[in-house]
């Protein structure tokens, strides 16, 4: 792979490439010290021109467990507030030797323009860019809900992938850079998607997307689903009235304990429950449902970091980097450290 923008284009092949070195790369979060030796000597950049919490401490966490050396970026406080441009920060990481960049950025499209205008000679990855794309979100997600797939199934998840589950997306899909990556992913790895929102927070063409749509939560989980995905509603985006008020939105949207309990008058025991963060409890989402048993939040929270050491080990290993590979093209992945090996 050169850089991960986006899991539009990602194959079958490609992304259980990657959900499959995230498991291995999962036993190192167990060891006592926590740490591989297969990016000493890289630098990894984390370029963030919008606020972030868990993806840049993922993001971070995930190059330290490598041993690259990192360098956090924040658009506050730095010349981008005087109004230096995306070109010139380019530059100034490409003269300080930079081998991977993690880019978020609130313009759509920012990570291909950095990744395809030869301003830099570093690998890209997709952080977030506006409401288009965040790939290792939906990558994550995909590896929290396989992991449970396989529980259920009795099977080994290594090499499996999603064929036959059924997920539903719930919320603020208009404004959601995660909606639209999980699922063009989900979809590759073989799961049925369903949408559920409002149709003011549904955008313009998703008749289009390879998704079912639906306006009604509770018919939706009436039909029976394996996984249910509570989307933020993300105000700081809205510059409109998308719904008459935050009550009703919670009493029609709202992932609530009433909800909670249906689950389980539905018999549906085995269903989850996720949540991208930073949740809005008691709007998108109920206390009891965010902290029950059902709810994989920190699961997905501890993924992320397998999966992101994943994405950054299998770009910056050598022959993957070939300048003549697609975007998100993927070759048999290489020999791991072993992940005993303390050093």
């Amino acid at each position: 792979m050169r850089h991960l923008l986006s899991t539009e284009q990602l194959s079958r092949e490609h992304a259980i490439q990657i959900l499959d070195t995230a498991q291995e790369m999962s036993a190192v979060g167990e060891r006592e010290i926590k740490k591989l030796p297969a990016l000493r000597g890289r630098t990894v950049v984390n370029l963030f021109f919008e606020d972030s919490t868990r993806t840049r401490i993922s993001f971070e966490a995930a190059a330290k467990r490598l041993s690259a050396d990192v360098i956090n970026f924040s658009a506050k406080g730095s010349s981008v507030s005087k109004g230096e441009s995306l070109k010139d920060t380019a530059q100034t990481l490409e003269a300080m030797s930079a081998d991977a960049v993690v880019i978020r950025h609130w313009a759509s499209g920012a990570p291909a323009r950095l990744a395809n205008s030869g301003w830099i000679d570093a690998a890209v990855i997709n952080a977030g860019d506006g409401t288009h794309a965040h790939p290792t979100q939906a990558l994550l997600d995909a590896f929290t809900m396989r992991a449970h797939w396989a529980k259920l199934s009795g099977t080994p998840s290594v090499g499996a992938d999603l064929t036959g589950m059924r997920v539903m997306i719930v919320g603020d899909v208009l404004h959601s850079r995660v909606a639209r990556s999980n699922v063009w992913l989900l979809r590759t790895l073989g799961a049925h998607v369903t949408l559920v929102a409002p149709p003011t927070l549904l955008p313009v063409g998703v008749e289009h997307w390879p998704c079912e749509v639906s306006y009604d939560l509770d018919a939706t989980l009436d039909s029976g689903v394996d996984a249910v995905m509570m989307l933020r509603v993300q105000a700081e985006r809205m510059n409109a009235s998308f719904f008459p008020s935050t009550r009703e939105y919670a009493r029609l949207w709202g992932f609530d304990d009433a909800r909670l309990a249906r689950l389980d008058a539905l018999n549906l025991k085995d269903t989850i429950i996720m949540h991208p963060g930073p949740m809005n409890r008691g709007l998108e989402i109920s206390s009891a449902a965010a902290d029950s048993h059902r709810s994989t939040v920190l699961a997905q929270v501890r993924n992320g970091v397998s999966v992101r050491m994943a994405a950054l080990y299998l770009l910056l290993s050598g022959e993957m980097r070939s300048e003549k590979t697609p975007a998100v093209a993927a070759q048999p992945s290489p020999s791991l450290p072993s992940v005993k090996d303390p050093s």
